[in-house]
């Protein structure tokens, strides 16, 4: 009986600390979008990433002519200058991979520029956030673009606009 006492007091001390709790949600997607340097930085981004895949794709193409002209030749080469061709073909084949990793590869240069030119604006949007949330009391701020499942969400709650005030930026 203690038992059950013990454990029905536990759940209403519970449920009364989360009464307490007040939570909001925020779209740092929306937020995202609303700035400018942020656009720009992904506009840069994007435009690396391009030139860099189109590099890629070069000497991929290349590898490709190389490995087709080796098959119309192969008949009339030697052992030898086969052997050597499909080093050759190989070697070109790897470097290709090695400058793909090296650009768009975890720590790479991509991954190098996204760091320098977005993170210091997702910290400013996180500063602001951390400031509104305190600011107005809230103890938990959920981000509903950050892949946290909502089923419901009372738009009252959504509070990416004050964020955006707080950074100084007008819808």
């Amino acid at each position: 009986m203690k038992k059950v006492i013990f454990g029905l007091l536990f759940v209403l001390l519970a449920a009364g600390a989360q009464a307490q709790q007040r939570y909001c949600f925020i779209d740092s997607k929306f937020i995202l979008d609303k700035i400018t340097d942020y656009k720009d930085a992904q506009t840069k981004l994007d435009n690396l990433a391009k030139v860099w895949q189109d590099e890629i794709d070069a000497k991929m193409a290349d590898v490709e002519k190389m490995y087709k002209g080796y098959q119309a030749e192969k008949p009339m080469l030697s052992d030898e200058m086969r052997m050597r061709r499909q080093d050759e073909i190989v070697e070109r084949e790897k470097e290709a991979k090695d400058l793909q990793k090296q650009r768009f590869g975890y720590e790479g240069d991509l991954f190098k520029k996204r760091q320098e030119l977005v993170k210091p604006i997702q910290d400013r949007v996180f500063n602001a956030v951390q400031k509104m949330a305190s600011q107005k009391g809230y103890d938990m701020v959920l981000d509903k673009a950050g892949g946290v499942t909502l089923f419901y969400a009372d738009p009252r709650l959504d509070k990416s606009d004050e964020v955006l005030k707080v950074l100084g930026i007008n819808k």
